[in-house]
């Protein structure tokens, strides 16, 4: 089981996710306050770390069947919105400041990773759809 070739593209998003968690506390930091950074960065984690899960299920799943890609990816997609959505509601109850900047943060990071995604794909040398040189 080779999951290394399937997952090429992890090590730019997360030097994408890295360069997020740091400049987009910084910026609630300076902008409003540190419950504020702390929210962000929160927001920020959780979203990598479903991305990051959710890579690593769905390579593995391509590399069992191909066919299995979308519906454990549509799997992936359920659970992870599930699990975003409870922490949040959780956390809702609490009256902490941080909610509000915590899914800023969570829009934020899926925002960055699908531009990341998609530039990492755009400038990919693909094997079997490039010509060779």
């Amino acid at each position: 089981m080779m999951l290394g070739k399937r997952l090429t593209f992890l090590p730019f998003m997360l030097g994408v996710t890295a360069v997020v968690a740091v400049v987009a506390p910084l910026v609630a930091w300076v902008a409003v306050s540190p419950a504020a950074a702390l929210g962000v960065l929160a927001g920020v984690g959780l979203v990598g770390l479903s991305y990051l899960l959710s890579s690593f299920v769905i390579a593995w799943a391509d590399s069992i069947n191909p066919k299995m890609v979308l519906s454990v990816g549509l799997l992936m997609y359920g659970i992870k919105f599930t699990v975003l959505f409870l922490v949040l509601a959780v956390i809702a109850k609490t009256g902490w400041a941080g909610l509000k900047p915590m899914a800023i943060g969570i829009g934020v990071a899926a925002v960055a990773w699908t531009i990341g995604h998609g530039w990492w794909l755009w400038h990919a040398r693909i094997p079997y759809i490039d010509d060779p040189e």
